[in-house]
């Protein structure tokens, strides 16, 4: 969809408009959502942030999702000045001027960093918000010192975007997310997060998202409830044993599980790297015992999503067909 059909589509008598989910844990699935909810989610990230008519936002994500979208109903009902480019790799390549807001997905970030002039419009940022997938700690270190605002942010299509920011950068940068205002949240008997966000979401959101919450209503996130690996009687959530490789492993890496006939299911990694003698032997220094890869499969791309999260089922069964 380009920007000038959506904005057509915003602009008509529908109260709705068709998002899709992004598909990282399956298939990505239509949903209709109501504009009204859109404006309100709107106004809560520009009343957090401090955004004002005439600001500069950035629209560097596919229109087919949600963050895409969201992007332009800011600018729309908030009276932003949108920039728009076609979704890439390096978004702010050719973007001269000074962004007010931002929004990307970690590989844009990561991307960006790497190249000086790129780095240097990154760091000019007002408010940049990075969201769709994990942020590691090289890319947390490299933003740690920025002059304005960074932020990691917790949310889904079902919540039209974000519910929660975390800062990334300065003295306040912490693992910890804030809901915004009118946003209320606790755990289940699972550990997983319950999300009430009555301005964006009619009842009580489960997530499988297992989390850890404060006294003050803020929360961390753990991992995926589906993305633990039962694997001879200890549970191991897949975020954890990529974070504690993330430092060690320079090739694109992931890790998911496959079907294990003595264990019930086993540890999979999957590496665009060829050493597999050399991806084994980091593993074997920097994880627990159980926890060590039981395979290790070279591949020529990992499996992602259209947003670039990790595809983690297509994963899962590249895991399971190469038994």
């Amino acid at each position: 969809m380009d920007l000038q059909a959506f904005i057509a589509e915003w602009r008509s008598d529908s109260p709705t408009v068709l998002v899709h989910t992004s598909g990282s844990t399956g298939k990505p699935k239509a949903m209709l959502v109501e504009k009204r909810r859109m404006e309100a989610s709107a106004r809560i990230t520009c009343r957090f942030l401090g955004l004002q008519e005439g600001d500069t936002a950035l629209l560097c994500m596919p229109l087919d999702y949600i963050a895409g979208k969201m992007m332009v109903v800011r600018a729309e009902t908030c009276g932003l000045r949108l920039i728009s480019i076609t979704p890439g790799s390096h978004p702010l390549a050719a973007v001269p001027d000074h962004l007010d807001f931002a929004a990307m997905v970690p590989l844009q970030v990561w991307n960006s960093l790497q190249v000086a002039e790129e780095c240097e419009r990154l760091r000019q940022i007002r408010h940049l918000i990075i969201g769709g997938g994990a942020i590691d700690e090289a890319m947390a270190q490299a933003l740690a010192d920025f002059p304005h605002a960074v932020w990691s942010t917790y949310g889904m299509t079902e919540t039209l975007s974000h519910i929660a920011l975390r800062r990334l950068n300065g003295p306040e940068a912490t693992d910890w997310y804030t809901p915004f205002e009118g946003v209320q949240v606790a755990l289940d008997a699972e550990g997983c997060l319950l999300i009430d966000a009555p301005a964006v979401h009619e009842g009580r959101l489960k997530t499988n998202d297992m989390a850890e919450l404060r006294a003050d209503g803020r929360f961390r996130i753990l991992g995926r409830k589906d993305n633990v690996i039962c694997s001879g009687g200890i549970k191991i959530q897949i975020e954890e044993v990529e974070r504690l490789l993330r430092p060690y492993l320079e090739a694109p890496f992931m890790i998911t599980k496959a079907p294990d006939s003595r264990l019930g299911e086993q540890v999979v990694l999957l590496t665009e790297s060829s050493d597999v003698d050399g991806v084994l032997a980091h593993c074997r220094r920097q994880l627990p015992r159980y926890w060590v890869p039981r395979r290790v499969l070279t591949v020529e791309h990992l499996p992602l999503t259209e947003t670039g999260k990790p595809a983690r089922h297509e994963a899962e069964l590249m895991a399971h067909d190469s038994r």
